[in-house]
């Protein structure tokens, strides 16, 4: 059977069900969300005459349940017009839209007999056929549905999101003993490709993978505190990025999940499992019991873990007290010798194999039983250790799984450690040592491969998940200099990678793309500009800007926007066509790299804006002027060309420097229009961007003609500088500020000319770099650079 999901029901409107009915409509589903009706009247509503018969009523739990996506931090939708995707409706007089839908997802109470009750009317109103799901964390789904129809059986499995659904990339896919196979190959594709998720097949036991692990490490964690002595804030201060996790590392975790939550989740593994000293760690400790009692819960609650005080200093909760006290950090000569190691896996090896130091005892101590738990659990949880390590990477943001973290700290020395402190090691473990194999994962001839039922196994390549550093282990870097590398991607496309420090454009990067442009020309079909750092491109380099300037190097300067500016035209004008792969932070020179591009392929999380306003400063590559061109080249059909709507559009957005937050909303501001591409997964942008680049060429691509730039002239800089001039005499604006605004309406509108004059573009690009080299010469600019480099925010002066 063919199956097609254009249509979603979420029955459950709370912060998880409303998460994925927005993460749904974020992807362009069109989504019925449904919850229960109200039992009693609000004051309000009674004062109003309504009655629980009203339908404004009867909806209102699902309405303000849609309301509140607009306030939710961080925000679960990336546009506001996906709120237009999502309808409300009500368990009880809606239910019949249930045959509307191709997917119904069940988000409701974890309750086994409520959800069971539920299943049965649902069964009722589906169309044969219809792909029907749980979000449970905890409860068997194949006893969910044991009173439903064969089909529904046959369609039903378990998918579980994490919270936030927008942001956490696991999806958990849990098939019954009924489940067809093509219905969890369907939507095991479909949550990667559509939903772009990190899809994992779980087996149907207590918590499946991430939160049965997650859950017992970080009770091991908790427990081994209050062993040792130590403290919430010395715990957060070795668990976080030392050992590669999220820097909220363990109890800042806690309290941004909620501390009621993780109680009801290990809880619920408690009465699951059988086996007594499983129990035992799954049995949640006194102190947190009482913390929940007291609605002490976490960020939520206003404390947990953590509280912030009115002097906005941050105090750490005692466990054996439960009174506040000053945060404490561990410091040791373990923690100190891991700071100087490069490479998480040579932190790690140092952190756990300093014998006698507190830091590497502790360390030793939560990571040695989670090893042994994951090993454990192989077979039971998941076919095999892949899955287990990647539901931890995607559902816990772990740098590196159980058997990848195993591997990085040694698996021959930790195992005879072990036996040693009288632990068992599975047999499986023991097997594989026995055999001669030293590691869960080894290299060979280019191939990934995992131990796996005695042997090793091919580990599988996701050809859509193209790896950088695979790329580069297997075939020669064209070209590179310290501040990016050339590489080919094969099918005769290349890929320029920036690898700066915060991949912030210097001259380095400048010659690359020249000479990466010059080679594509001569020898490739196209090239594509993208990277695997953590963002995109912050924009330019400003410490060596500062520098200059401050040494009156104006003459240095003037040379090196040059150089940028005819960067940004030769990736304008290349003869090949050039496709942009921007992701995360997109910033200043980084969105100036990617407007002049033959087309943006962006990643769903991409914050695009040109923020240089905020250190006093305008853009000097161009990006101005390719904003204001990509709105005059896409204004709708049909329509006058307005320049003065929109030169004083993008004046708002550089003057405001208003930064998208998300690919969809950067469409809306005009970062990208109808040519560029949005990817669905973020894992899967390089090869979207690979196979634009192709399109193009093969579509006959040739490269754009020289535009000429008609501009709103003296009376557009009249109207934008009178804009700019109530905001400061309001007390909305500094006095720099009025000064930087009346450079940028200049340039936009083209100097001293009459409206609807025609420029060259070099003519805007002059009057751009002007007003840069003048803008930082100032005193007060400087000042603002420097601040953002010392404190990473803009400063008002």
């Amino acid at each position: 059977m063919t199956y097609a999901i254009k249509q979603v029901a979420v029955i459950g409107s709370g912060v998880m069900g409303s998460g994925i009915a927005a993460h749904l409509a974020n992807v362009g589903l069109t989504v019925t969300m449904l919850e229960r009706v109200p039992d009693a009247l609000t004051d309000k509503e009674e004062k109003q005459g309504l009655s629980l018969e009203d339908k404004q009523v009867r909806n209102r739990l699902v309405n303000d349940s849609k309301k509140k996506l607009l306030k939710q931090k961080p925000l679960p939708i990336t546009s506001k017009k996906s709120l237009d995707l999502i309808r409300t409706a009500n368990l009880e007089d809606d239910l019949a839209l249930l045959s509307e839908a191709d997917w119904i997802i069940e988000v409701i109470v974890e309750d086994l007999e409520a959800k069971k009750e539920l299943f049965k009317k649902v069964d009722t109103h589906r169309r044969e056929g219809t792909i029907v799901s749980s979000n449970t964390s905890g409860i068997s789904v194949e006893a969910m549905i044991a009173v439903t129809s064969e089909d529904m059986q046959a369609h039903f499995l378990g998918t579980h999101f994490f919270n936030p659904p927008r942001y956490l990339k696991l999806l958990e896919v849990v098939p019954t003993s009924h489940t067809k196979q093509d219905v969890l190959s369907f939507m095991k594709t479909f949550g990667e490709d559509v939903l772009g998720k990190g899809v994992v097949e779980a087996k149907d036991t207590p918590n499946f993978i991430a939160n049965r692990i997650g859950t017992y490490g970080l009770l091991v964690t908790v427990q081994e505190m209050e062993k040792q002595g130590l403290s919430v804030g010395e715990v957060d201060s070795i668990t976080g990025p030392f050992i590669g996790r999220p820097k909220s590392a363990t109890f800042r975790t806690l309290d941004v999940v909620g501390i009621d939550t993780f109680y009801h989740v290990a809880d619920n593994v408690y009465h699951q499992v059988s086996h007594s000293k499983e129990k035992e760690i799954f049995t949640v400790p006194d102190f947190l019991k009482q913390m929940v009692e007291k609605g002490w819960i976490g960020a939520k609650s206003g404390k947990g873990f953590y509280e912030k005080k009115k002097d906005k200093t941050i105090v750490e909760i005692n466990p054996r007290t439960l009174e506040y006290q000053e945060r404490k950090k561990l410091k040791t000569a373990a923690t100190e010798l891991a700071k100087q190691e490069k490479g998480l896996n040579r932190k790690m090896k140092a952190l756990v194999r300093q014998k006698g130091d507190k830091a590497s005892e502790f360390i030793w101590s939560i990571i040695k039983p989670v090893l042994l738990y994951a090993a454990d659990l192989v077979g039971e949880i998941a076919d095999d250790i892949v899955s287990i390590d990647d539901a931890m990477k995607w559902g816990f943001g772990w740098e590196l799984g159980p058997f990848e973290i195993w591997d990085a700290i040694g698996v021959c020395t930790s195992v005879e450690r072990m036996q040693k402190e009288n632990e068992s090691v599975p047999n499986w473990v023991l097997d594989m040592l026995e055999k001669g194999n030293k590691t869960f994962y080894k290299q060979e001839k280019g191939n990934s491969y995992f131990f796996h039922e005695h042997a090793y196994q091919l580990k599988e390549v996701n050809q859509k998940e193209i790896s950088l550093a695979a790329i580069k282990e297997q075939k020669d870097v064209i070209k590179k200099n310290t501040g990016a590398s050339l590489i080919d991607m094969g099918d005769d496309v290349a890929l320029l990678e920036f690898h700066s420090k915060s991949n912030a454009i210097g001259l380095d990067i400048i010659q690359m793309v020249n000479e990466s442009i010059e080679e594509v020309n001569k020898n490739y079909k196209g090239l594509v500009i993208g990277n695997q750092a953590k963002n995109f491109c912050v924009g330019a380099n400003l410490a060596m800007m500062l520098m200059e300037a401050q040494d009156d190097n104006i003459f240095e300067l003037d040379l090196v926007v040059r150089q940028f500016q005819n960067m940004t035209m030769q990736i304008k004008y290349a003869d090949k066509p050039v496709v942009v792969a921007p992701f995360n932070m997109t910033l200043g020179g980084g969105a100036e790299v990617s407007l002049p591009a033959a087309a943006i392929q962006a990643s769903p999380e991409t914050y695009m804006g040109l923020v240089e306003f905020g250190v006093g400063l305008i853009p000097g590559g161009g990006g101005t002027k390719e904003l204001y061109l990509k709105e005059l080249r896409h204004l709708p059909e049909g329509v006058d060309m307005d320049l003065s709507k929109v030169a004083n559009d993008v004046f708002e957005k550089v003057a405001t420097a208003k930064v998208s937050t998300s690919a969809r909303e950067a469409m809306e501001n005009g970062y990208l229009n109808k040519n560029d591409r949005i990817s669905k997964n973020p894992d899967h942008v390089l090869y979207d961007a690979k196979k634009r680049v192709l399109s193009l060429y093969h579509a006959g691509y040739e490269k754009p003609v020289r535009e000429k730039i008609p501009v709103v002239g003296e009376p557009g800089y009249a109207a934008m500088v009178m804009g700019a001039k109530s905001l400061y005499y309001g007390g909305y604006a500094s006095e720099h500020d009025l000064k930087i605004a009346e450079k940028l309406a200049y340039v936009l509108s083209g100097g001293r000319i009459s409206e609807g004059a025609v420029i060259d573009e070099q003519v805007m690009l002059d009057l751009e770099r002007e007003a840069f080299l003048s803008l930082i010469a100032e005193p007060l600019t400087q000042q603002r650079m420097q601040h953002m480099l010392v404190k990473g925010k803009p400063l008002r002066n």
